[in-house]
């Protein structure tokens, strides 16, 4: 690997704003913000608007439009009655 080409790799936690919940990783944001963690040191605070807590496909809240097909639509819009 080429030397200082790449960014710099380091631990920063992300918050979800929607419900608080916190979670430690590893990245390449920084933030002039930080947080004291559970095990004593502070890190980069990132705030993040969704996240696996929030959103609705893992939260089991998500909602499925029917979306309808090229023929349902076609038969809609010219009034033909379905072919089943």
């Amino acid at each position: 690997m080429k030397q200082e080409i790449h960014p710099t790799y380091n631990q920063v936690v992300f918050m979800d704003t929607t419900t608080g919940y916190k979670f430690l990783t590893g990245s390449t944001k920084t933030s002039n913000e930080t947080v004291e963690w559970e095990d004593g040191n502070e890190y980069p605070l990132i705030r993040v608007e969704i996240s696996s807590d929030s959103h609705p496909f893992y939260t089991g809240r998500q909602k499925f439009a029917q979306a309808d097909g090229r023929i349902d639509r076609f038969n809609k819009k010219y009034g033909l009655a379905d072919s089943e």
